[in-house]
Protein backbone atom coordinates (compact mmCIF):
# COMPACT_ATOMS: atom_id res chain seq x y z
CA UNK A 1 0.00 0.00 0.00
CA UNK A 2 2.68 2.38 0.77
CA UNK A 3 4.86 2.04 -2.32
CA UNK A 4 1.37 2.16 -4.26
CA UNK A 5 0.98 5.13 -2.85
CA UNK A 6 4.64 6.61 -3.49
CA UNK A 7 4.43 5.70 -6.67
CA UNK A 8 1.15 7.47 -7.53
CA UNK A 9 2.99 10.41 -5.88
CA UNK A 10 6.04 9.83 -8.27
CA UNK A 11 3.50 9.71 -11.43
CA UNK A 12 1.37 13.33 -9.82
CA UNK A 13 5.31 15.03 -9.63
CA UNK A 14 5.95 13.53 -13.43
CA UNK A 15 2.62 14.84 -14.42
CA UNK A 16 3.85 18.29 -13.12
CA UNK A 17 6.97 18.85 -14.73
CA UNK A 18 8.05 19.28 -17.79
CA UNK A 19 11.89 18.84 -20.04
CA UNK A 20 12.72 21.58 -21.61
CA UNK A 21 15.98 20.84 -24.04
CA UNK A 22 18.09 23.02 -26.80
CA UNK A 23 19.25 25.48 -23.97
CA UNK A 24 21.97 27.56 -24.59
CA UNK A 25 24.59 27.65 -22.22
CA UNK A 26 24.60 30.74 -20.98
CA UNK A 27 21.41 30.64 -19.55
CA UNK A 28 20.94 30.57 -15.96
CA UNK A 29 18.41 28.62 -13.89
CA UNK A 30 17.13 31.74 -12.40
CA UNK A 31 16.33 32.68 -16.11
CA UNK A 32 14.40 30.22 -17.18
CA UNK A 33 12.22 29.71 -14.37
CA UNK A 34 11.45 33.15 -14.92
CA UNK A 35 10.41 32.65 -18.18
CA UNK A 36 7.91 29.77 -17.15
CA UNK A 37 6.85 31.59 -13.92
CA UNK A 38 4.04 32.94 -17.30
CA UNK A 39 2.90 29.34 -17.19
CA UNK A 40 1.94 29.01 -13.26
CA UNK A 41 4.22 28.75 -10.01
CA UNK A 42 7.15 26.85 -10.31
CA UNK A 43 8.86 24.24 -7.97
CA UNK A 44 11.97 23.53 -9.11
CA UNK A 45 14.21 24.45 -11.72
CA UNK A 46 17.14 22.36 -12.79
CA UNK A 47 19.32 23.05 -15.86
CA UNK A 48 21.52 19.56 -16.56
CA UNK A 49 24.45 19.17 -19.41
CA UNK A 50 28.17 19.99 -19.50
CA UNK A 51 28.12 23.49 -19.09
CA UNK A 52 31.03 23.72 -21.48
CA UNK A 53 28.49 22.33 -24.35
CA UNK A 54 26.82 24.73 -26.50
CA UNK A 55 23.55 23.00 -25.40
CA UNK A 56 21.63 21.77 -22.40
CA UNK A 57 18.50 20.58 -21.20
CA UNK A 58 16.22 21.22 -18.13
CA UNK A 59 13.13 19.80 -15.77
CA UNK A 60 10.88 22.16 -14.24
CA UNK A 61 8.38 21.19 -12.31
CA UNK A 62 5.16 23.25 -10.95
CA UNK A 63 2.79 23.62 -8.44
CA UNK A 64 -0.09 21.94 -10.71
CA UNK A 65 -0.60 19.80 -13.92
CA UNK A 66 -2.01 23.27 -15.49
CA UNK A 67 1.13 24.92 -15.13
CA UNK A 68 3.13 21.78 -17.05
CA UNK A 69 0.16 22.07 -19.39
CA UNK A 70 0.69 25.48 -19.87
CA UNK A 71 4.68 25.49 -20.16
CA UNK A 72 4.41 23.37 -23.37
CA UNK A 73 2.70 26.10 -25.24
CA UNK A 74 6.56 27.95 -24.88
CA UNK A 75 8.09 25.63 -27.23
CA UNK A 76 9.79 27.63 -30.05
CA UNK A 77 10.24 30.52 -27.31
CA UNK A 78 13.31 32.09 -27.99
CA UNK A 79 15.99 32.01 -24.70
CA UNK A 80 19.61 33.32 -25.20
CA UNK A 81 20.39 32.54 -28.79
CA UNK A 82 18.20 29.35 -29.35
CA UNK A 83 14.35 28.43 -29.13
CA UNK A 84 13.74 26.26 -26.57
CA UNK A 85 12.08 22.47 -27.01
CA UNK A 86 9.29 22.08 -24.64
CA UNK A 87 8.14 18.03 -23.31
CA UNK A 88 6.00 16.42 -20.96
CA UNK A 89 9.12 15.19 -18.67
CA UNK A 90 9.04 11.07 -18.05
CA UNK A 91 10.88 11.34 -14.81
CA UNK A 92 10.46 13.71 -11.87
CA UNK A 93 13.57 16.04 -10.54
CA UNK A 94 15.62 14.21 -7.98
CA UNK A 95 14.25 15.67 -4.59
CA UNK A 96 16.73 17.25 -1.95
CA UNK A 97 17.56 15.68 1.26
CA UNK A 98 14.61 18.05 3.67
CA UNK A 99 17.17 17.65 6.31
CA UNK A 100 19.21 19.46 4.47
CA UNK A 101 16.90 22.41 3.47
CA UNK A 102 16.70 25.87 5.20
CA UNK A 103 15.20 24.86 9.10
CA UNK A 104 14.47 28.61 10.05
CA UNK A 105 14.02 32.45 8.57
CA UNK A 106 18.03 32.85 9.07
CA UNK A 107 18.89 29.99 6.94
CA UNK A 108 16.61 30.80 4.32
CA UNK A 109 18.30 33.93 4.01
CA UNK A 110 21.69 32.81 3.96
CA UNK A 111 20.64 29.96 0.91
CA UNK A 112 19.76 33.59 -0.78
CA UNK A 113 23.18 34.64 -0.15
CA UNK A 114 24.47 30.67 -1.03
CA UNK A 115 25.80 29.37 -4.57
CA UNK A 116 26.32 26.15 -5.54
CA UNK A 117 29.84 25.31 -7.64
CA UNK A 118 30.75 22.12 -9.28
CA UNK A 119 32.98 21.03 -12.31
CA UNK A 120 35.99 22.44 -9.67
CA UNK A 121 39.22 21.28 -11.02
CA UNK A 122 41.00 19.03 -8.40
CA UNK A 123 44.36 20.87 -8.60
CA UNK A 124 42.26 24.22 -7.42
CA UNK A 125 42.60 25.21 -3.63
CA UNK A 126 39.61 26.25 -1.23
CA UNK A 127 41.89 29.88 -1.72
CA UNK A 128 41.93 29.63 -5.15
CA UNK A 129 38.53 29.29 -5.05
CA UNK A 130 37.56 32.24 -2.54
CA UNK A 131 39.98 34.53 -4.72
CA UNK A 132 37.74 33.80 -7.76
CA UNK A 133 34.49 34.81 -6.50
CA UNK A 134 35.70 37.75 -4.69
CA UNK A 135 37.87 39.39 -7.92
CA UNK A 136 34.13 38.73 -10.13
CA UNK A 137 31.51 39.09 -7.00
CA UNK A 138 31.99 40.30 -3.99
CA UNK A 139 33.21 39.10 -0.08
CA UNK A 140 32.79 35.54 0.22
CA UNK A 141 31.57 34.68 4.23
CA UNK A 142 31.85 31.35 3.76
CA UNK A 143 33.23 28.48 1.69
CA UNK A 144 32.89 24.69 1.56
CA UNK A 145 35.00 22.96 -0.66
CA UNK A 146 34.07 19.54 -1.11
CA UNK A 147 35.07 16.04 -2.63
CA UNK A 148 38.70 15.17 -2.69
CA UNK A 149 41.41 13.73 -5.10
CA UNK A 150 40.04 10.18 -5.49
CA UNK A 151 37.17 12.14 -8.14
CA UNK A 152 38.04 13.83 -11.09
CA UNK A 153 36.35 17.33 -10.23
CA UNK A 154 35.11 18.57 -6.74
CA UNK A 155 32.32 20.74 -5.80
CA UNK A 156 31.73 23.93 -3.37
CA UNK A 157 28.99 25.85 -1.32
CA UNK A 158 29.96 29.65 -1.31
CA UNK A 159 28.11 31.84 0.58
CA UNK A 160 28.61 35.53 -0.01
CA UNK A 161 28.18 38.65 2.68
CA UNK A 162 25.59 40.00 0.09
CA UNK A 163 22.65 38.51 -1.76
CA UNK A 164 23.78 40.69 -4.89
CA UNK A 165 27.32 38.35 -5.17
CA UNK A 166 25.35 35.62 -5.44
CA UNK A 167 23.02 36.57 -8.14
CA UNK A 168 26.33 38.14 -9.59
CA UNK A 169 28.13 34.51 -9.36
CA UNK A 170 25.45 32.86 -11.29
CA UNK A 171 26.54 34.90 -14.16
CA UNK A 172 30.63 32.83 -13.85
CA UNK A 173 28.82 29.87 -15.20
CA UNK A 174 31.11 28.21 -17.85
CA UNK A 175 34.06 30.46 -16.42
CA UNK A 176 37.40 28.74 -16.21
CA UNK A 177 38.54 28.08 -13.27
CA UNK A 178 41.95 25.87 -13.11
CA UNK A 179 41.65 23.99 -16.08
CA UNK A 180 37.94 23.37 -16.20
CA UNK A 181 34.73 25.40 -16.63
CA UNK A 182 32.91 25.91 -13.63
CA UNK A 183 28.90 25.32 -13.43
CA UNK A 184 27.17 27.83 -10.47
CA UNK A 185 23.65 27.85 -9.74
CA UNK A 186 21.73 28.98 -6.21
CA UNK A 187 21.87 26.74 -3.43
CA UNK A 188 18.68 25.16 -2.49
CA UNK A 189 21.21 24.20 1.52
CA UNK A 190 22.71 26.16 3.80
CA UNK A 191 26.20 26.23 4.70
CA UNK A 192 26.13 24.74 7.77
CA UNK A 193 29.00 24.53 10.01
CA UNK A 194 30.61 20.73 10.45
CA UNK A 195 29.47 18.76 14.05
CA UNK A 196 32.62 18.41 16.25
CA UNK A 197 33.94 15.16 15.24
CA UNK A 198 34.34 13.24 18.07
CA UNK A 199 37.58 12.74 20.07
CA UNK A 200 39.90 10.05 18.31
CA UNK A 201 41.98 7.75 21.39
CA UNK A 202 45.23 7.49 19.62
Amino acid sequence: MNGRTTMAQREEVIRRTVYVSDIDHQVTEEQLATLFLACGQVVDCRICGDPNSLLRFAFIEFIDEEGARNALSLAGTMLGFYPVRVLPSKTAIAPVNPKFLPRSEDEREMCARTIYCTNIDTKVTQGDVKLFFESFCGEVKCLRLLGDYRYSTRIAFVEFVMAESAIAALNCSGAILGSLPIRVSPSKTPVRPRAPRPAVQS
